[in-house]
């Protein structure tokens, strides 16, 4: 039995585009995953190194990048920096900013001391949280950044006490005039400020099973699309071939019964 099969031009355009744009996707989400498996590979690599101990050669980002660090110096209290939109357990609060510097130097590290809980009512009003005043040592792990968070508009001027969604090392340096090693110094360690802000940093959610997920869904995107246009081609084809034997068929009885009248 011969499969017939109906080709259209558009249909085919259109699968062929489907197809490309599905693993197209696909490929790229799994590029994603595999940059958050090296990611996690970082970590997991990072927290069993020794402690780097920061001092005034500034690091490359790849040196300390994830590992545990540690500094002595003091905090540089009237540079203070909150990050809007950061929530904890539910809550609305801030990711608190500020520069350290380090003892004997004119280098400092931006540390990100804690989170804050939001005012309910005046969204402006910082709650208070102790300062060090002296030379401390604080211990953290070294991040790109403090997070990012989606921004609507133009971020506004970063200044001292700023409220803003996003801050990274280069934007405080610049508007601080300060010399920033650069990466944020994600503080673990106690300095009397415990109870005011809360260090239970969140896990970062690499979702590598999430652009799995996505990548799966372009695939079969793609495979769809062109089983779609085989079966319809096809479906289409079998219709036009018993159509025209239809056709054939009366056409044939019409000029057998003409030639029975004529005799």
């Amino acid at each position: 039995m011969r499969i017939a099969f109906r080709f259209k031009t558009v249909p085919f355009i259109a699968t062929l585009l489907l197809v490309v744009l599905g693993i197209a996707l696909g490929r790229w989400q799994d590029g994603r995953a595999e940059e958050k498996l090296a990611v996690a590979a970082e970590l997991a690599g990072g927290s069993t190194a020794a402690t780097l101990v920061i001092g005034a050669a500034p690091l490359a980002p790849e040196q300390a990048q994830f590992r545990r660090v540690s500094a002595t110096g003091t905090f540089v209290a009237d540079w203070p920096v909150y990050l809007d939109n950061r929530p904890h357990d539910g809550r609305a609060g801030f990711y608190v900013l500020m520069p350290f510097r380090i003892q004997g130097t004119a280098m400092h590290v931006l540390v990100a001391r804690g989170w804050l809980p939001r005012d309910a009512v005046d969204r402006q009003r910082i709650a208070t949280y102790r300062t060090p005043t002296g030379t401390v040592t604080i211990e953290g792990v070294a991040k790109p950044n403090a997070g990012h968070v989606m921004e609507l508009g133009e971020a506004p001027p970063l200044a001292a006490g700023a409220i803003v969604q996003n801050a990274d090392v280069a934007r405080v340096a610049a508007a601080s005039g300060l010399p920033l090693q650069p990466f944020v110094l994600e503080q673990t360690s106690a300095d009397g400020s415990e109870g005011m802000l809360l260090r239970d940093w969140p896990r970062p959610d690499l979702g590598v099973d999430k652009h799995r997920g996505y990548a799966f869904q372009w695939y079969a995107l793609a495979l769809t699309a062109f089983l779609f246009f085989i079966i319809s081609g096809t479906i289409s084809g079998q219709r036009s071939g018993n159509s025209s034997g239809k056709n054939g068929g009366e056409s044939s009885g019409t000029e057998r019964s003409g030639t029975k009248d004529n005799q």
